[in-house]
């Protein structure tokens, strides 16, 4: 496993591709929710013609993917999808979001990136490159946190909360 970013003699970031994915991520995925803390159960489930349809929904999504993909990677027996838990909000999401984080980068790491790990789903078999799956998850959140800003917007949030790359990158170094 890389090294973590925070202990002695290392940078404050870090600084392989797959510990940047999921370090940025985790990073968006926590401001995201944060973001929606202030939302009304209205505001979450507001229709739009995005994303799974309302903010609460696609949220949930991109929580349940990476729990259902670290599940995956450590070859694990699915659980049952988050997507499957009616209610679910900004607390339920906090409170789960570092635990998922945690089975994620774990499992991510838990062989080689050139590992080819196999499955079936709906009576078909599939094979994935666990760097690959590590590219799916951190990207599909990217592509979904995007419809949740853009739902934000519509909903009149005054304050967007950053999400880019570069953003996670200049919040690492203390840029303002």
């Amino acid at each position: 496993m890389p090294n973590q970013p925070n202990q002695p003699n290392q940078r404050p970031y870090p600084t392989d591709p797959s510990e940047v994915l999921l370090a940025h991520n985790s990073w968006a995925n926590g401001l995201l929710i944060d973001a929606c803390r202030p939302l009304t159960d209205g505001q979450l489930d507001t229709p739009f013609e995005m994303g799974l349809g309302a903010i609460r929904p696609t949220v949930t999504h991109i929580l349940g993917a990476m729990r259902g993909w670290a599940d995956f990677l450590g070859k694990r027996p699915p659980r049952e999808r988050l997507e499957s838990s009616p209610g679910l909000g900004p607390s339920g999401w906090a409170e789960m979001l570092p635990e998922l984080d945690r089975e994620l980068r774990e499992s991510a790491f838990s062989g080689p990136m050139d590992e080819v790990i196999n499955t079936e789903r709906g009576g078909r078999s599939y094979s994935f490159v666990r760097a690959h799956v590590i590219v799916h998850v951190t990207t599909h959140g990217v592509h979904h946190r995007a419809q949740c800003l853009n739902m934000l917007r519509h909903l009149g949030v005054p304050e967007l909360p950053a999400s880019s790359g570069m953003e996670w990158g200049m919040d690492r170094l203390g840029n303002p």
